[in-house]
């Protein structure tokens, strides 16, 4: 294998796109560290807050004004079609700003080490500028990630349809309040895969070529 040039590699994906697949044998063919829950874990130690407070500021999306500060669940098309809506209390002491600015230092401390592939939590927008980090996008049409998402959690077409939508929409807020992006364009990125066309294998082989590239 050449010697690989991106130290950090980003993969955004949405619902049912299988960029959590492709983030994993990246990582494999690299021998990088795979990231993913971590980043809220070691923001919840550098911030002395609870991981359940990082993870659901993290997935919220609307402040409720008066009482308390809270966002609604966005936690992914699978957990809204188990029930994962609603709204919570993160209690008075909780800032959702301060919580997300650590999530944010812990995208960057985890990048500053290198070797590490990165999934979700809008890392390539974190990192934006960083001259040794490959920003990837793993996509999909919604009707093929509603056909995926029915097959694996064993639901019908309309709920899928759904649930898909759904994350949509939340994951377009959650980039909008975090870092003001209005609409996400390929061009956000330096590949940008449609896993319509793509299999997995060919995905992860394209992202470590790329990786390697001067």
């Amino acid at each position: 294998m050449r010697p690989v040039s991106r130290r950090v590699i980003c993969i955004s994906r949405v619902t049912g796109a299988g960029g959590g697949e492709v983030g994993r044998m990246v990582a494999d063919a690299l021998g990088y560290r795979l990231v993913d829950e971590e980043i809220i874990q070691q923001a919840a130690a550098s911030g002395g807050v609870s991981v359940e407070e990082l993870a659901d500021t993290e997935r919220r999306q609307k402040f409720v004004e008066g009482l308390v500060r809270n966002l609604a669940v966005g936690g992914g098309a699978a957990s809204l079609m188990h029930g994962g809506t609603g709204v919570v209390d993160l209690g008075s002491g909780a800032d959702p700003k301060s919580l997300r600015a650590l999530i944010q230092k812990s995208i960057q401390e985890t990048a500053e080490q290198g070797d590490v592939v990165i999934v979700s939590h809008a890392a390539s927008y974190a990192l934006t500028g960083a001259a040794d980090v490959l920003r990837v996008l793993v996509t999909a049409s919604p009707e093929t990630r509603a056909e995926r998402l029915a097959q694996a959690e064993s639901v019908d077409d309309k709920r899928a349809t759904k649930a898909i939508a759904d994350s949509d929409a939340q994951r377009a807020a959650y980039l909008k309040r975090f870092y003001s992006v209005g609409d996400e364009l390929p061009t956000h990125y330096d590949l940008s895969l449609n896993s319509d066309s793509l299999t997995t294998q060919l995905m992860s082989d394209l992202v470590v070529r790329a990786a390697s590239s001067a």
